[in-house]
C-alpha cells in the first residue's frame, strides 16, 4: 500500500520507518512547518500545573522551561515525548483531547499555565483559568499532492493543509479532533488511532486492506 506521510520533515522519520518495516511503500509530503517562537525561558515558578498539548509543545518545554511544576500531556504521544525528554507526566487523560483533560483535571486546578501553539483554541484556557504562553507557530506548505493509497494526518493543521491544496486520498487521522477537522473540510477519513501517538498510527495504517 502506498502511503503519504505529511509530518514534518524533520518528524517524519520513526513513522516511516515503521511503515516501510511493515512492507508500506511511503511518500513524505510535509504539510506543515513549525517556527519557535522565543528562546526566552519560561519560568514556571507558583504554578501549580503546566499543560502541555503537542509534542511540538513537549521539545519547547523542555527547551525554554524552568521550576516547571506537575505537568499534564494532552495525550499519549505528547506523554511519550515529554518521557523521551526526561519529563514524567503526572497526568495523562484516558480520552486523548483537551475536552478529556478538562474531564479529568484536578479541580481545584490552582495555578495553571497553558503552552501550545499560537492561536491555540480558548475554552480549555479560560476553563481554568490559566495563564497561557504559545510556544511555537505552525506554518501550512503548499506542495503539490502525491497519488497514494492513503494519507496519513497527525494534527488538525495537517488536515488544513491538505484540504487547501486540493488532497483528496483516504485518510488516517492520530484522534478525533484531527478527525473532526478532517470532515469539516470535506476530507475522506477511513480510519482513526485507536490510541493517539505513533504506534496507534501505525496499527490503523496496517489495518487498511490493500487495493487489489
Amino acid at each position: 500500500m502506498k502511503v503519504i506521510v505529511t509530518r514534518p520533515r524533520a518528524q517524519a522519520g520513526p513513522l516511516v520507518d515503521r511503515l516501510e518495516a511493515l512492507g508500506h511503500e511511503v511518500v513524505e509530503c510535509p504539510l506543515i512547518e513549525i517556527e519557535r517562537i522565543s528562546d526566552e525561558p519560561i519560568d514556571a515558578f507558583g504554578y501549580d500545573w503546566v499543560i502541555v498539548t503537542s509534542p511540538n509543545g513537549a521539545d519547547e518545554v523542555a527547551r525554554r522551561g524552568r521550576n516547571l511544576p506537575r505537568v499534564a500531556a494532552v495525550g499519549p504521544g505528547t506523554a511519550e515525548r515529554l518521557r523521551e525528554l526526561g519529563i514524567e507526566p503526572a497526568l495523562v487523560p484516558r480520552v486523548s483531547s483537551q475536552e478529556g483533560l478538562l474531564e479529568e483535571f484536578p479541580q481545584p486546578a490552582g495555578r495553571v499555565l497553558f503552552t501550545a501553539a499560537e492561536g491555540a483554541r480558548r475554552r480549555p484556557i479560560d476553563a481554568l483559568g490559566a495563564d497561557f504562553v504559545p510556544l511555537y507557530r505552525t506554518r501550512l506548505l503548499t506542495p503539490e499532492p502525491p497519488d497514494g493509497d492513503v494519507v496519513v494526518l497527525a494534527s488538525g493543521s495537517a488536515a488544513r493543509a491538505y484540504a487547501a491544496v486540493g488532497g483528496r486520498t483516504p485518510a488516517v487521522t492520530i484522534g478525533p479532533q484531527t478527525t473532526s477537522v478532517a470532515e469539516s473540510l470535506g476530507l475522506p477519513v477511513v480510519a482513526e488511532a485507536a490510541t493517539h501517538d505513533l504506534e496507534g498510527l501505525v496499527r490503523a495504517v496496517d489495518a487498511i486492506p490493500s487495493r487489489p
